[in-house]
């Protein structure tokens, strides 16, 4: 409270001098309702956070950030239309946020049409920085196959040569998960590691019970659960009334605070996954900026922030550092700031590497703690263990990857 009465009385102090500067608009482009609203709820707050403290200290070239924000509703034609509207109506100077690949995709592609960047927030296909990837289009969050290649090396270790079984979200992101998944994990053979593909984004309950009754008769050894937010919930409920666990390791590749939260302590209790970020990572490895970041969220929400609040709060910083380092919101200038660049924020060093524009970063295995270990935090939220941590230059694509994937779309080899 005390921290943000402090960030009101800095913002009234340098109200004078940005009140004759026009105001840069951004726009925040997320889900405000449906399966994933949480993770577009924790994405706002954070972007709130990061404008708030930025206005404080006098703004962007000296000019208040304005945030618009729109709801995708999860459906790419919206996420469209709101790009289209926030640049033409509002003038908005970058774009931002999703939690659909498809929305991010579609939503990317209209920006740069209208000639603005586009950062995904939660957006793990391989194709939004790959096949699908332009000059406009930067993404924040690991992806895919990062993930895939960092849970890839632990599951090779620890379960060599067991069965596993796929539950896969039937739209592009279940896609690349899987194909990254079994690529990555030696599971491509689909007879000896089958796969049931659930529909998205309006599966039913009965899609996830039929789902877990195929996993269960094929005696698998490992179940991999490539669902997202309100899907997971339901499906990890039905595997814990049918004693899944006790059976098979259940492995979630993007794990997300809000859906353990959803789902508790006791039914997470063990469930192997990956991160870019979680909120004790700061406090375990050192890193003071993440601390101040995590301790402002919580102090100001009554909450601890997801990846999803990090990664939006880290964009607008990072929006903010490229435009002040090319001294112009002109967004060629801002590309070229951006292209290569490396900094430390909220964790270790992170790049918007060049040839794509993925931001590499460090992966965490990580599994969920034990109820007790959970609940010992102030807001219940203690759920990852660090198992491994991946550097992100190994986890990422190599320029010849992402090539041949573009070579296989019928891309070109360069960001056009």
């Amino acid at each position: 409270m005390i921290r943000r009465l402090a960030l009101a009385f800095a913002l009234l102090l340098t109200s004078l001098s940005c009140v004759a500067q026009e105001a840069l608009k951004i726009g925040l482009n997320y889900p405000q309702s449906g399966r994933y609203e949480y993770l577009g709820l924790q994405q706002r707050l954070g972007a709130f956070l990061a404008v708030e403290e930025i206005n404080a200290s006098g703004g962007i070239l000296g000019r208040p950030v304005e945030m618009v924000i729109r709801n995708t509703r999860l459906n790419p034609k919206r996420g469209v239309a709101n790009v289209q509207e926030m640049i033409d109506e509002h003038d908005v100077q970058m774009i931002f946020g999703g939690v659909s690949s498809a929305v991010a995709i579609a939503s990317g592609k209209a920006a740069k049409e209208r000639d603005r960047i586009y950062f995904g927030t939660l957006t793990y296909a391989n194709a939004t920085t790959g096949s699908a990837g332009h000059t406009h289009m930067f993404r924040e969050s690991y992806n895919a196959w990062m993930t895939a290649s960092a849970i890839g090396q632990y599951l090779a270790e620890h379960y060599s040569d067991k069965k596993y079984f796929y539950i896969t979200a039937d739209y592009s992101w279940g896609y690349s998960v899987e194909e990254s998944m079994r690529t990555q994990s030696g599971t491509d053979d689909t007879e000896r590691h089958p796969v049931t593909r659930t529909p998205f984004p309006n599966a039913r309950t009965q899609d996830f019970q039929a789902a877990l009754e195929a996993a269960e008769a094929s005696n698998a050894d490992v179940l991999v659960l490539i669902l997202g937010g309100g899907d997971m919930v339901r499906a990890v409920n039905i595997a814990h009334d049918m004693d899944l666990k006790e059976k098979m390791q259940i492995v979630w590749p993007n794990t997300s605070l809000g859906t353990a939260l959803q789902l508790g302590p006791s039914l997470m209790e063990g469930i192997i996954g990956a991160a870019p970020w979680f909120w004790n990572l700061p406090y375990e490895k050192g890193y003071d900026r993440g601390i101040e970041f995590v301790e402002a969220f919580s102090d100001a929400y009554n909450m601890r922030p997801s990846s999803a609040a990090a990664s939006a709060y880290s964009i607008v910083y990072q929006y903010k550092d490229a435009v002040e380092r090319a001294g112009t919101t002109n967004t060629a200038d801002v590309i070229k700031a951006l292209e290569g660049h490396r900094y430390s924020l909220l964790k270790d060093e992170q790049e918007w590497r060049a040839f794509d524009h993925q931001n590499v970063q460090s992966v965490y295995v990580v599994r969920m703690k034990p109820r007790a270990e959970v609940l010992e935090d102030k807001y219940y939220s203690a759920f990852y263990e660090i198992l491994d941590t991946v550097p992100g230059e190994e986890a990422a694509r190599t320029l010849e990857q992402w090539q041949e994937a573009r070579r296989k779309a019928g891309a070109p080899l360069t960001l056009q």
